[in-house]
């Protein structure tokens, strides 16, 4: 997965995707139409992320005729949340790619020094033959984005992508410069962090929204 050039970083500007981000933007919006926008968001993203996904021949017969079709083989690819709010990612994506297996990885974010330390690691078995999507809302800092795909590449994937509703310029510096092989897909990459590290104008603590416990 090595290359001298950073990998691309997608910004995934369907009109329904920019839509249902502004309106989860909104400090306004219940837990409900959060989870419920992040959940259509997350199908919507999946279609482009999935763009490249290798086909292979598949013999079927319709009721015309016996023909060979293209499928994709979804157990090769595997879904992998950064806890606990990349789980609000799982359900849309799985939409798409129901074949999909699930890993975890729980990583926290000291609140002095904003480094992530991880405290769960759970991955489907035979990893080596596997394609990785990375999940998390928020790609803040890129510490946890960078010390999770550090932690995968342990276990020699094909490929690994990083998948996040929102970027912050400094977070995909990060990224870029520490896993140059692994392209970025967002939804917008917002103005800066502040000073506590969140994005800005972003829409606050994704995890809190997903699971309403502002």
């Amino acid at each position: 997965m090595s290359t001298t050039t950073p990998a691309k970083v997608t910004v995934i500007t369907h009109p329904l995707v920019q839509h249902k981000l502004t309106l989860m933007r909104k400090k306004e919006s219940s837990t409900n139409s959060f989870r419920r926008l992040l959940g259509e968001l997350s199908t919507l993203m999946a279609y482009e992320i999935t763009r490249d996904m290798p086909l292979q021949d598949l013999e079927i017969e319709t009721p015309m005729e016996k023909m060979t079709g293209k499928v994709i083989d979804g157990k090769k690819q595997v879904l992998v949340s950064i806890l606990r709010a990349g789980n609000g990612f799982l359900d849309g994506m799985l939409n798409v790619i129901p074949g999909a297996r699930i890993g975890h990885i729980g990583l926290y974010r000291d609140p002095e020094t904003l480094q992530p330390v991880e405290y769960y690691f759970k991955m489907p078995s035979e990893m080596q033959e596997r394609d990785i999507i990375v999940v998390d809302p928020m790609l803040a800092t890129g510490n946890s984005a960078v010390a999770a795909v550090e932690r995968l590449k342990q276990l020699q994937p094909r490929s690994i992508k990083f998948v996040c509703l929102l970027a912050a310029p400094e977070g995909v510096a990060t990224m870029q410069k520490m896993h140059p092989d692994v392209p970025i897909f967002t939804a917008a990459i917002d103005r800066e962090l502040n000073d506590h590290g969140y994005i800005m104008p972003g829409l606050g603590d994704a995890g809190d929204r997903i699971f309403g416990t502002k």
